[in-house]
């Protein structure tokens, strides 16, 4: 079913872009980043933001995918608000709510960052890292939950202190 779900999402994306590179790199590295977890893991990788991005609503997710898929991704789309801040608070505030069955969707926020992070380094792409590692430590409050991905914790982490000394000294 993983498969099913790329499909839905790559058509769901159409032509949108994820820096120079197509939608699907994005996607497959959330996945990628997924595999030790799960194939339910792995189709919300691949939904993950079909309803943020795209005209698909959280009805035709449960109707293709079930409740609990639709649940979690609904749970990944980012909330409204004015600004990227006033955005990042409302849904760090709702992920912070986040138990039981519904964990999923903070393992794949989780793998989602990290693909965005190795992103940012690989290109170098400073503004960005920087974003990331002002929202940190609140993401982390919001959606670290011991035992659940702890090595996907572990490489964010590093990857954010490693890439604070770089640009720091820069």
């Amino acid at each position: 079913m993983p498969e099913e779900a790329r499909s839905f999402a790559l058509a769901a994306h159409g032509g949108q872009r994820y820096g120079d590179l197509p939608y699907s790199f994005h996607l497959d590295e959330v996945v990628a980043l997924l595999a030790p977890y799960g194939s339910q893991a792995q189709i919300i990788g691949y939904l993950h933001d079909v309803i943020e991005d795209t005209a698909v609503t959280e009805i035709d997710i449960r109707d293709r995918f079930g409740p609990l898929v639709a649940d979690c991704v609904s749970l990944l789309t980012d909330q409204s608000g004015a600004s990227r801040a006033e955005r990042k608070a409302a849904t760090y505030a709702r992920l912070a709510t986040i138990s039981g069955p519904t964990e999923l969707a903070l393992l794949v926020k989780t793998a989602d960052r990290l693909a965005n992070v190795r992103s940012c380094v690989l290109d170098d792409r400073r503004g960005l890292m920087a974003v990331y590692r002002n929202e940190h430590a609140s993401f982390k409050r919001s959606a670290y939950r011991e035992g659940l991905c702890d090595p996907l914790w572990l490489e964010l982490d590093t990857l954010l202190a490693v890439n604070r000394v770089a640009v720091d000294h820069a």
